[in-house]
């Protein structure tokens, strides 16, 4: 696989498209993968990013907020309630805001390579 594939593959998970023709929507709903392709009829039943995206949502976002909020206790110590409204709309924005599409790269990256559920091998 080339580099322009994989970065095709990355470009065309986020912005939320179908990963086999580039076109068409993934998503039915915010983070609801659809059944099917509407531009080519490709079967999304494949598409099964679990919890991967939010787990790495939350690991990026809980690097930037706990960093800038360490920075404001250290300088100035505000209060809980001045902490819960500093910290709270922006961990909110940061983790909505990547969410869908972390989603939608893990789906394109399934696709990219071939991933498919664990299957035991029974002789």
């Amino acid at each position: 696989m080339t580099d322009d594939e994989e970065q095709s593959a990355v470009v065309t998970g986020v912005r939320g498209r179908c990963p086999r023709w580039r076109e068409g929507y993934l998503f039915a709903e915010f983070l609801t993968v659809k059944l099917r392709c509407s531009a080519g009829g490709l079967d999304f039943a494949f598409a099964d990013s679990g919890d991967g995206p939010a787990v790495f949502v939350i690991l990026f976002a809980g690097f930037l907020i706990c960093d800038m909020a360490l920075v404001v206790d250290v300088r100035w110590a505000p209060l809980m309630w001045v902490r819960a409204v500093i910290f709270g709309p922006p961990a909110l924005v940061v983790c909505l805001g990547l969410l869908r599409p972390m989603k939608g790269l893990m789906v394109a990256l399934q696709y990219r390579h071939g991933a498919s559920e664990g299957r035991l091998d029974r002789e």
